[in-house]
């Protein structure tokens, strides 16, 4: 674990410090954003952009990925890191985030994790429950930002989890075993043990269980962790839901279990940000000193900037990406206002000013997209340039704005730690 993971500073004023994890496919800074790699690629960007951009590391999703290509395919071909050219340290999310959401009564209902419901008739076939997922139209709310696709749940019991491919319907199983079993075929460097990721509102007594069974998990993955030979490194996941004793618990345990490191789960799923600062907040005294901590799915600049407080090393989220493909890009002197406020312990409200591309405001206009900003993009193209890439639905303009939107997070993260040697956060 010593090799894993060096804390090279700890912070005078919080428990944020400097540290690096040291993989087979290079080192990270920490703290540090990783960047969403779901199926195996960082949406748009070719690997020699990546490099260009600085990206420290990337994290791939089982649940993808075994539907397609397969765990098989990808381990012929020598790896996720080979079968990708993404060289640099890459994370696997085990699938326990696709558990997400789970109804009440798998029976009667299945809620993927967007938030959506619909009905399945009770006792219906296989073949029928396929049919019903394939053309149910369903209402959606506003979709969450940890999430991609839409898998479907069939059935969870205390030995795993059943879903439906969103890719050819057909039916996948996940267990500990199985969920360490696919990560190691994939080959990503860093591992989350399987949990149950509760959904949001949940009660107290569905959360507790749902924290028991992510425990009893916990437990299983590191049986099968150690009669596999691997250079692959098992994080544990805290759960708990909104509910303090829980997270306390849970966190006791997961550290307890002296996994090479550990994860906070179950954040960032429709709660307020209030409510989610809590839950970190609540386990932050229970974190270990000696390992790495990674908090699942939270990426906004201000959530990074105050989080990192709690002794958090590393985030990941699929917003920076995602926003990028919309035409939302971020402006660097929100990074910078955002930093300034925070060493002159100012109480500014974060105002999360973007920039929305695809407003005919930017049609004609000629100046670089963000006047901040000294990335590729910003050097070479204007707003009016981007504005009509999407306008015309070409794909440079996806890449473009990947390419920014990751640059300023890289940005971002190169002053929380400079900030941190300086005492400052």
């Amino acid at each position: 674990m010593t090799n894993f993971f060096k804390v090279l500073k700890n912070s005078k004023n919080s428990k944020s410090r400097l540290g690096e994890i040291a993989t087979d496919h290079g080192v990270m800074k920490t703290p540090a954003f990783i960047s969403a790699a779901t199926k195996g690629t960082i949406k748009s960007l070719s690997p020699q952009l990546i490099e260009e951009i600085g990206i420290q590391a990337g994290c791939v999703n089982t649940y993808h990925l075994i539907t397609h290509p397969g765990a098989d395919i990808i381990e012929k071909a020598g790896g996720i890191h080979k079968y990708s050219q993404l060289n640099m340290p890459l994370m696997s999310d085990s699938g326990g985030f696709q558990v997400f959401s789970l109804a009440r009564n798998s029976k009667t209902r299945h809620i993927n994790f967007y938030g959506s419901v619909g009905a399945l008739p009770v006792g219906s076939g296989e073949s029928q429950v396929a049919k019903n997922l394939v053309s149910s139209s369903l209402l959606s709310k506003k979709a969450n930002v940890r999430g991609e696709e839409q898998p479907f749940l069939v059935k969870i019991s205390e030995d795993g989890v059943k879903f439906r491919s969103t890719y050819d319907g057909a039916l996948i199983e996940f267990t500990p075993e199985k969920s360490m079993e696919y990560q190691r075929q994939i080959g990503a460097d860093i591992n989350m043990a399987f949990d149950e990721c509760t959904y949001y509102p949940a009660t107290h007594e569905y959360a507790e269980k749902a924290m028991k069974r992510t425990h009893e998990w916990l437990r299983r993955c590191i049986k099968y962790k150690k009669s596999s030979i691997s250079n692959q490194y098992l994080y544990g996941v805290i759960q708990g839901g909104t509910f303090e004793d829980l997270r306390k618990k849970s966190a006791k345990f997961v550290v307890s279990q002296n996994t090479p490191g550990v994860a906070i789960g179950g954040v960032s799923v429709g709660e307020t940000k209030k409510e989610m600062r809590d839950q970190v907040k609540w386990v932050s005294d229970y974190l270990p000193k000696d390992r790495p901590v990674h908090l699942l799915g939270v990426g906004q600049i201000d959530d990074i900037i105050d989080l990192v407080k709690y002794g958090i090393d590393t985030f990941d989220c699929v917003e920076p990406t995602r926003l990028a493909r919309m035409g939302t890009l971020y402006k660097m002197s929100n990074i910078k206002l955002q930093m300034i406020n925070e060493f002159q312990k100012t109480n500014n409200e974060f105002k999360n000013e973007e920039i929305d591309i695809t407003k005919s405001i930017y049609k004609n206009n000629l100046e670089k997209v963000d006047v901040d900003c000294e990335c590729y993009v910003c050097k070479n193209f204007t707003k009016s340039y981007l504005h009509h890439l999407f306008k015309q639905r070409e794909i440079l303009g996806y890449t473009l704005a990947t390419f920014h939107n990751l640059w300023v997070m890289e940005k971002l993260f190169e002053g929380i730690r400079k900030s941190i040697l300086k005492n400052k956060i």
